[in-house]
């Protein structure tokens, strides 16, 4: 058995994301002593990679309808985004000295000349300079007694138990396991008898059984400015041809309802509008535009100015006589259905749905069956679509558990 230290603390934070340095900068301005422990050699990992596409912290959609990108969770969601908003993360950025801008599509970034690393810098300077005690390469091992917790330096091997007045664990979901964030502390929680609801991706790619020819001659190639469809949701966006299927915003946002529909019957068809600027009847005009002996590929590209992929697409998907008449063919470009056999796996998606339930938590995100143990971020079975609402997700719950833990030690 590894060697063995106690230690008495006011308030520690296991998870180096977004959640947890948030909470930890709330609790230590409101004066008290504040312990990171972080399993990696750095904090904020995820948050870094996550920057690398693009690095959106948030979204400017108005507060109305902002929380409804969190389903079924949204009244939640509510209280959550009031409490740390859009508004107050552009303030805090701006606090540590990183000015953001609304882009045209309602996403909220940092200024050109400011990269994640720079942003993640700023953050941990504040928290060092406001007395935060952070501890990297420290994994959580699970629960200790009623109120210890287990944190295994992982450079000596030796086992630390550290007695907490008030804990919280942010400690991610189950994607991106290089970050890690790999769902690994389920076990512990559910042997103290905390639900849990099974992982699932979210915001990933949907696998299409392309056959070899289509793989090998189209591989990765963007689809722009088109609609996907499932069901009564329609989102607008770029598609991308993957050997395995597609993906891009459009289908990371119909996840959720591609999602309940496998596990019903494990298939599913997307609708994909090559053309949706124009009407019903401006693209069968266009299509009545005589040939003249032109290919295919040539006549799209001429009356409609669709890209290379497309012809090949639509042979994969239909066949022959659906381009035979203008009109058959305009309902194919209108309607062009993919036969999605699968999500990509788990550690694939950007984001997970799943994680701790609802009904094992109070209204201030404290574990009922362990009373001073506060959840946030992805650990929260929630999930939303790409675009800044998950980052706001995370800052906002770390925001509100940070609430909850001084009104408990208060108490």
């Amino acid at each position: 058995m590894s060697e063995q230290t106690y230690l008495k603390a006011e308030v520690v934070i296991v998870g180096g994301g977004p959640a947890g340095l948030l909470a930890a900068q709330r609790l230590a301005e409101a004066g008290h002593q504040v312990m990171i422990f972080e399993a990696q050699a750095t904090v904020g990992r995820k948050f870094l990679v996550a920057g690398h596409g693009g690095f959106n912290l948030s979204n400017a959609e108005p507060e109305a309808t902002f929380a409804t990108r969190y389903g079924l969770d949204s009244a939640a969601f509510t209280s959550f985004l009031t409490h740390f908003s859009p508004a107050a993360l552009r303030r805090w950025a701006a606090d540590l000295g990183i000015e953001t801008f609304v882009g045209t599509s309602g996403r909220i970034f940092p200024l050109a000349e400011h990269k994640p690393a720079d942003l993640l810098r700023a953050w941990v300077a504040r928290l060092q300079q406001l007395g935060v005690v952070l501890h990297t390469r420290h994994r959580w091992l699970g629960f200790e007694g009623s109120t210890g917790l287990r944190i295994q330096n992982t450079s000596s091997g030796k086992e630390l138990v550290v007695e907490p007045q008030a804990t919280l664990l942010a400690l991610g979901g189950a994607s991106w396991a290089k970050t890690g964030s790999n769902g690994a502390w389920v076990p512990a929680f559910e042997s103290i008898g905390v639900p849990c609801v099974p992982f699932s991706p979210a915001n990933c790619g949907a696998e299409v059984a392309w056959s070899a020819f289509f793989q090998q001659k189209v591989g990765r190639a963007p689809l722009k400015n088109i609609a996907l469809r499932y069901g009564s949701q329609r989102v607008r966006g770029e598609l991308m041809l993957t050997e395995y299927g597609v993906e891009g915003t459009p289908v990371y946002a119909l996840t959720p309802a591609l999602r309940t529909e496998l596990a019903k019957d494990h298939r599913a068809t997307l609708l994909l509008d090559l053309k949706p600027d124009l009407t019903d009847e401006q693209l069968l005009h266009r299509l009545r535009t005589p040939r003249r002996g032109k290919s295919l590929a040539d006549f799209l590209k001429q009356v409609l100015h669709l890209p290379s992929p497309v012809p090949t697409l639509l042979r994969e998907i239909a066949p022959e006589a659906a381009t035979a008449t203008p009109e058959t063919l305009a309902h194919l470009l209108r309607h062009l259905p993919l036969p999605v056999t699968a999500l990509r796996p788990l550690d694939e998606a950007i984001s997970t749905a799943g994680g701790v339930s609802w009904e094992a938590l109070t209204p201030d995100l404290m574990l009922r069956q362990r009373p001073g143990t506060f959840i946030a971020g992805e650990m929260l079975n929630w999930e939303a679509p790409t675009g800044g609402y998950l980052l706001q997700g995370c800052f906002s719950t770390g925001a509100w558990a940070a609430q909850g833990m001084q009104a408990y030690l208060r108490s």
